[in-house]
């Protein structure tokens, strides 16, 4: 039976970005060092294919410091952790490699740097995710306040109006974030922002691809995990720059192919901790029902890397 014709319109750049390349580096690096087990405190990126693959290795992932034993190393994932996180691995005279993504990091010391200087802060982000946790848990309970919306601002209750600063999550979509500052900006005239935009290059990068292909694709396939908020905003971006179905897929596997009945084009994109070899494998499923053409769209060149812990390095 001849195949359908599709037009597949691949993203990039997509999937891994600098920060989630390094943390796993990091795992791999310490069980090298160490020897399995090595612990990790919460997925040390939010995608199960990756969780698993490190976990056949022997690391063992754990949610909180306490399930972790004294006498083996631990890892603390990309997404950041409160200071009170590390503060007891070192009461408990515990090993441990920070693997925070250093984007993450900046908006850390920005939100240090403003307390010190006697700012209120507003983070923009969502409530319970790993990366907003750790953020807000650099600095005293209650001196940093969580918006998530426009609506949101309108309520908040400051101290004075006129010594206030904000921080954003890194894996927002850019679009909301734009809007939230706006309306802070609108109410607190005062408010004092990053010095550079808090939203990491990949997330900014990997919507504006999607941006880019959107109004010529039918649907769009985005590969990445349910807990992974940049995976998420690009099936958001994707929906709102004209692709009429997005869906949100960990892997080909998991591709509703009824969604797909009829269209002629397809985009396909990762978010910045899924793996290629997901975004191959989705490839290949098309291809195996499909007579595929491939177009890249490509929006952006990325060469970033960021250097290991100096305590995983190999002497030169």
């Amino acid at each position: 039976m001849t195949k359908p014709p599709l037009t597949l319109h691949l993203a990039a750049p997509r999937g891994f970005c600098a920060g989630v390349d390094r943390a796993i580096k990091i795992v791999e690096m310490a069980l090298t060092k160490w020897g399995a087990p090595v612990y990790v405190r919460h997925e040390i990126v939010h995608n199960k294919y990756v969780v698993d693959y490190l976990r056949a290795k022997g690391a063992v992932f754990v949610e909180e410091l306490d399930e972790c034993p004294d006498d083996r190393p631990v890892i603390f994932s990309a997404h950041g952790v409160p200071k009170s996180v590390p503060a007891e691995a070192d009461k408990r005279q515990m090993i441990y490699v920070d693997a925070t993504c250093p984007l993450v990091s900046k908006v850390h010391i920005e939100a240090e740097r403003h307390h010190e200087a006697g700012l209120q802060i507003i983070m923009i982000g969502h409530e319970g995710h790993p990366e907003t946790v750790g953020t807000m848990g650099q600095l005293p309970a209650g001196a940093v306040l969580l918006v998530e919306t426009e609506a949101d601002v309108a309520a908040l209750e400051v101290g004075d109006e006129t010594a206030l600063a904000y921080v954003t999550q890194t894996t927002l979509s850019v679009d909301d974030t734009i809007g939230i500052v706006a309306a802070l900006k609108a109410r607190f005239p005062a408010i004092i922002g990053p010095h550079k935009e808090d939203i990491c290059y990949a997330t900014t990068n990997r919507q504006a691809a999607v941006k880019a292909m959107a109004p010529d694709c039918d649907a769009m396939l985005v590969v990445g995990a349910p807990n992974s908020s940049n995976s998420r905003r690009l099936v958001e971006v994707g929906a709102r720059a004209g692709c009429a179905y997005a869906q949100l897929v960990q892997r080909a596997a998991d591709i509703d192919w009824r969604s797909l009945e009829g269209v002629r084009s397809v985009g396909v994109t990762a978010g910045a901790s899924a793996p290629e070899v997901l975004v191959n494998e989705v490839i290949e499923a098309l291809q195996d029902r499909y007579d595929v053409t491939m177009k890249l769209v490509e929006t952006a060149v990325e060469n970033v890397e960021f250097k290991v812990p100096r305590v995983l390095r190999t002497p030169a």
